[in-house]
């Protein structure tokens, strides 16, 4: 299995992280490719090999064409709508949930209220959605970070300014309860070395744990600053861990509530939420409730690091007052997902493995529900289709 762990040694920003990923050979022409599928312009990707504290690396800009912004709102729905690979879409709008819902929190605003300065810009897209371009080009299947690095806490340095920590990043960190270095003096009068793009990104994708794995290639993305002190840097190693086992153990959490008084309307857009926030499942049991009431079970696993962020969108969606939670830890077999090419059109299947043989494929519902609409064929002679062309070419292989 494929790995990125992300190590922070002077921050991270969402451009730092890009430039990482294009120094492991990440072709810039692949992510513009991919960017263009957002049907955005106004903007293009450049890259230079530089040096920070002796340390070569290269430094990502995204260079816009105008300064106009884009709403929060805005932004998710341009994600949504693009043709971009289902692991790039529901990647960046889980870094975007995180990241807007800190926003909304520190100003007091809903989503449809917020209003962004820096971060309404082209560029923020760009970076978020290029980092997980990259992830899916390197075939990256999990990636894990160290603790995350602020730099030294400072009141603001000039009239309307921020603190260091950001708020945004601040927010971000403590609703996943991310891990963070000690303050060092070699930070002082720095400034901000971990921006709310960069925790958000790496909040969102990465467990904060390093495991045994094979290093192949390491990545060095410069940030903009060059202190004497160290180096404004942030390195990705990519690897592999041994597919020797069935199967690996991950951590997760289950939040349920009993809910006798929601509509069916509200409950499955709590359940579309909670989906499009990184949930890893959603799902409802009916139940009788007091006084013979019929009601339901909501329940939903989700990540450790989403947990905050899960409980408060089912308090604010729904109409109940309360949110049990378990601790679980849940087996899960290696998974990949492979791009198939029918007689009818390409669709992509997820492949389960157990000691590194193909046991079972799932062709991909959207996209076999794409390819029914195109054809008039009935979707679930298109599924079979799919499934029997995945195993032709498996066995081929």
């Amino acid at each position: 299995m494929k790995v990125a762990y992300i190590q922070s040694i002077g921050g991270a920003s969402g451009d730092m992280l890009l430039g990482a990923f294009v120094d492991l050979g990440v072709p810039l022409e692949e992510i513009a490719t991919q960017l263009n599928k957002l049907s955005v312009s106004g903007f293009h990707v450049e890259s230079a090999q530089g040096f920070r504290n002796e340390i070569r690396g290269t430094k990502v800009d995204v260079v816009l064409d105008n300064t106009g912004n884009l709403s929060a709102a805005a932004m998710l729905e341009i994600i949504s709508d693009s043709s971009l690979s289902e692991f790039v879409k529901s990647s960046s709008l889980r870094i975007f949930h995180i990241l807007w819902d800190a926003e909304c929190r520190v100003h007091g605003h809903t989503l449809e209220e917020i209003e962004l300065d820096e971060l309404g810009t082209l560029d923020t897209i760009v970076d978020v959605v290029g980092v997980c371009i990259c992830l899916d080009y390197l075939g990256v299947e999990s990636v894990y970070a160290s603790p995350l690095v602020l730099g030294s806490s400072r009141p603001p340095i000039r009239p309307g300014g921020y603190s260091n920590p950001a708020p945004a990043t601040l927010q971000i960190i403590s609703q996943v309860k991310a891990p963070v270095v000690a303050d060092n003096e070699i930070y002082d009068n720095i400034g901000e070395l971990t921006t709310p793009t960069g925790a958000a990104i790496i909040t969102g994708l990465a467990t904060f744990v390093r495991p045994e794995f094979s290093v192949s290639d390491i990545g060095v993305g410069l940030g903009g600053k060059d202190p004497e002190s160290f180096a404004n840097i942030v390195r990705v190693w990519l690897g592999d861990i041994s597919s020797e086992s069935v199967v690996t153990k991950s951590g997760s959490v289950l939040l349920e509530t009993n809910i006798d008084d929601s509509s069916g309307e509200t409950l499955g857009y709590a359940k579309e939420r909670l989906f499009g926030l990184g949930a890893l499942d959603v799902w409802f049991t009916s139940i009788q409730m007091k006084k013979d009431r019929p009601g339901v079970i909501l329940s939903a696993l989700v990540p450790l690091e989403i947990e905050s962020l899960a409980v408060e969108l089912i308090l604010r969606e729904t109409s109940t007052l309360g949110v049990r939670r378990r601790a679980i830890e849940r087996y899960v077999a290696k998974r990949e997902i492979r791009r198939i090419s029918t007689d009818l059109g390409d669709a992509d299947v997820k492949l389960k493995f157990l000691d590194g043989v193909v046991v079972d494929v799932s062709p991909e519902y959207e996209d076999c529900r794409g390819l029914s609409l195109e054809t008039g064929i009935p979707l679930q002679d298109i599924m079979r289709k799919v499934r029997d062309s995945a195993w032709s070419q498996l066995e081929s292989d």
